[in-house]
């Protein structure tokens, strides 16, 4: 039986967050086709203990809590020339646990999941590689130091310049390189000079069963007649300033014509910026929930309001797997083959996305019609068995059919 190697930033259970649920899947499509080793981080002890179903199928691990502070890992980084997203996750024990497990065991394939962990494929390590980036991180810290000022600028510069250069040579390096979309696979095509053929799109995918459940009761939000629903992890940049942008800047005008209107931002960890917009302009901030769901349920629309994204947006799939009527922002909505006034609402201004969910206050029958097909599409296009039909073969490996046909 084949063996692999996946090595992976976060623990990948349970699928709480949008990189822990493409993560989950990869495994469990893997776990189906081969024995699996898994190395990876946990944010903390608790993580590094969170059960799992099928944790005892794993052919074994190593979850090593993430400690180093962020100063130390900056340090370390300006000294060694390396990115901090790398020196960030160095580890003894995972590279002493890799190390152990290509020389004793018969390793097909090492499984890459996000760019950092990409430090610990052995020199001597001889077998198959495949890299999943998801998304061109390098551009994120590009697009912060464009719109920034002063030593943030210098440092985010510093850290995209020095993340594309390895970003590129781990690509060379390995024998695939995946995207969470085409348009992030043909940017990095162009940024690192390589091949279609060595450089895929495998996009995201929805739990179907899971968001098409009917015994789901809607979240209930005292006063609130129009519910306007952001959600994601609320400690992560981009969705801080999501949703600061739109309290701050869209909410004013829908409560001037939907004065009983309110935005909720629900997710983990919502920072102290976060938490300072919670009773103005309309704007709750629940922090974690037991089912996101529930809220999803509740919801008479669904923003994306992002100004700097990469790749597939999973709240907004989650939406619409739920015919839930979703305004997004370009860079939201791209790599999602949709098409806006059908299955969404692209907005490319501030003024555009109020004036959209306004619209679909205003029109709730218009804003079901298009949620109905949108959830059609996720049914038809974006489930997870659509999306990863093509990785056990990219890694080496028979489907779990052909493997028991074997056996």
């Amino acid at each position: 039986m084949a063996e692999i190697l996946f090595l992976a930033h976060r623990v990948p259970w349970p699928p709480n967050r949008g990189d822990k649920i493409r993560s989950h899947h990869f495994l469990q499509k893997l776990m189906d086709c081969a024995a699996v080793h898994v190395a990876c981080f946990a944010d903390d002890k608790m993580e590094q203990q969170t059960d799992w179903i099928r944790k005892a199928e794993l052919a074994s691990s190593e979850i090593v809590v993430r400690e180093k502070p962020k100063w130390r890992a900056g340090i370390e980084a300006i000294l060694s020339g390396k990115p901090v997203s790398l020196t960030s996750f160095e580890s003894a024990k995972i590279s002493a646990y890799v190390a152990h497990l290509v020389a004793t065991r018969p390793i097909d394939c090492i499984f890459i999941f996000s760019g950092q962990m990409a430090q610990f494929i052995p020199s001597n390590f001889t077998g198959r590689v495949v890299m999943d980036f998801a998304d061109v991180d390098s551009t994120k810290f590009e697009s912060y130091a464009d719109a920034g000022a002063g030593p943030m600028a210098w440092i985010n510069d510093r850290e995209g310049r020095l993340l594309k250069e390895f970003e590129k040579n781990i690509a060379e390096r390995a024998d695939y390189s995946l995207f969470v979309s085409e348009a992030e696979a043909e940017l990095f095509r162009k940024r690192a000079a390589l091949s279609d053929e060595k450089v895929k799109a495998v996009g995201n995918g929805i739990d179907g069963a899971f968001y098409s459940a009917l015994d789901v009761a809607p979240a209930k939000l005292e006063g609130c007649k129009s519910l306007i629903l952001f959600t994601g992890q609320m400690d992560y940049q981009p969705n801080v300033e999501a949703v600061e942008s739109f309290s701050n800047t869209v909410m004013p005008e829908v409560l001037s014509r939907f004065p009983d209107a309110r935005f909720a931002i629900v997710g983990r960890a919502p920072t102290e910026k976060v938490k300072q917009l919670d009773q103005k302009n309309g704007t709750v901030v629940t922090g974690s929930v037991d089912d996101i769901r529930s809220w999803i349920e509740a919801a008479d629309v669904v923003v994306a309001p992002l100004r700097i994204a990469r790749g597939i947006q999973n709240k907004v799939l989650e939406a619409m797997a739920m015919a839930k009527p979703v305004v997004a922002s370009q860079c939201a909505a791209e790599g999602i083959n949709a098409n806006h006034g059908e299955h969404f609402m692209v907005a490319d201004t501030i003024d555009l996305e109020a004036g959209m969910v306004c619209e679909l206050l205003a029109a709730p029958d218009q804003g079901q019609q298009m949620g109905t097909r949108a959830k059609a599409l996720i049914a038809s296009h974006y489930s997870w068995e659509t999306q990863l039909a093509d990785l056990p073969s990219l890694c080496g490996l028979s489907e779990p059919v052909a493997k028991e046909a074997a056996a």
